[in-house]
């Protein structure tokens, strides 16, 4: 059983610091260290902390926790009042400085300068690590990935890649060039290229981009692609649908399968209220589709390039929404006629 509390007292000199925050609430890459340090000491088996700091700092404080640790917050004056109750007779051990983990040390920083040399250090720590797990990090120099991030073995991450928060990435990826990807949780043999994702499910074999936008809850299925100048947003998507490129999805229910066109959109937000789109199975939907919902698509339906789609297209049925061609002969030259007189 664990025999030690640490208690860590926020450094308040917040004039040295960009943002006005302590030293221990500073972000490196993208987490900030006072997270850092208790997974640090949480690797040691120390679980149980008392953070000392100003309330205004005090929410902040406690969502840097990791999960698994015991921890309260207070004043100063509440650590005197609280320490021997919330210890429970554990060796109480107070770190007063600010301090950064760095391999297997703990090194103290009295600047925000002085943090930027060791965030050098432990980002080219990280990188080495994933390698060693079997990742090609291919430039360190020009890739940034979260600590709390994990990637499978025989996955390429290319230069300008930034992997930050709980993100999970899967086997055979190739993440890259000059993606982020933020909370997000990637299947195996992914590509995301160019490309943005946020708070979403991607399964396995998935191709996004290049230039693609995944907006959170988002969840793509086995095989499925968002191309080129994709966006999608609080969707889902069944295995093999495809949306190569220069299409809008939002606020949708998808099926496995699904071909849209290029130029195709969800009309999802009427001024006040956003509204679903439903489409089912195997539906193939031509360029330039718009789709205005609450509207539903039935599984194996065709709708036909151009329609703007208003009302429910039943399973297996041809939609067409636009208006028919007509030729006037000789319009053309006696226009260009008028004009030149």
């Amino acid at each position: 059983m664990d025999k030690k509390c640490i208690v860590i007292f926020m450094d308040e000199e917040t004039d040295q610091t960009y943002n006005r925050k302590p030293l221990m609430l500073q972000d490196v890459l993208f987490c900030p260290v006072l997270n850092w340090c208790m997974r640090a000491w949480m690797k040691k088996g120390v679980m149980r902390f008392f953070i000392v700091c100003e309330e205004e700092y005090q929410q902040e404080a406690m969502a840097c926790v990791p999960e698994g640790a015991a921890a309260a917050v207070g004043t100063e004056e509440e650590y005197h009042r609280d320490i021997g109750e919330f210890a429970h007779g554990r060796w109480v051990e107070e770190v007063r400085e600010a301090m950064m983990p760095v391999g297997s040390m703990m090194l103290s920083f009295r600047t925000t300068a002085e943090l930027v040399r060791l965030r050098q250090a432990v980002k080219e720590d990280i990188a080495i690590f994933h390698q060693k797990t079997g990742v090609r990090v291919l430039d360190i120099d020009c890739t940034y990935i979260d600590p709390r991030v994990t990637i499978g073995a025989g996955t390429t991450i290319l230069p300008g890649t930034i992997l930050r928060g709980h993100t999970v990435i899967g086997e055979n990826c190739e993440i890259g060039p000059n993606a982020m990807i933020v909370d997000c949780e990637i299947g195996d043999g992914c590509v995301v290229n160019a490309s943005q994702a946020f708070e979403s499910v991607l399964g396995k074999g998935v191709h996004v981009g290049p230039y693609a936008h995944i907006r959170p809850n988002c969840r793509l299925g086995d095989g499925c692609k968002a191309g080129a100048f994709v966006e999608i947003k609080n969707a889902s998507f069944g295995p093999g649908t495809k949306m190569s490129h220069l299409t809008y999805v939002g606020d949708a229910d998808v099926g496995s399968g699904v071909n849209f066109g290029c130029g195709t959109i969800t009309s999802n937000y009427d001024g006040f209220r956003k509204h679903r789109t439903v489409i089912g199975d195997n539906v193939f939907i031509g360029c330039n589709t718009n789709l205005v919902p609450p509207v539903e698509v039935g599984g194996g339906a065709y709708i036909a390039a151009g329609t703007t789609v208003t009302q429910d297209v039943e399973a297996d049925a041809l939609a067409i929404g636009r208006v028919r061609q007509e030729n006037k002969a000789g319009w053309a030259k006696k226009r260009r006629e008028l004009g030149g007189k």
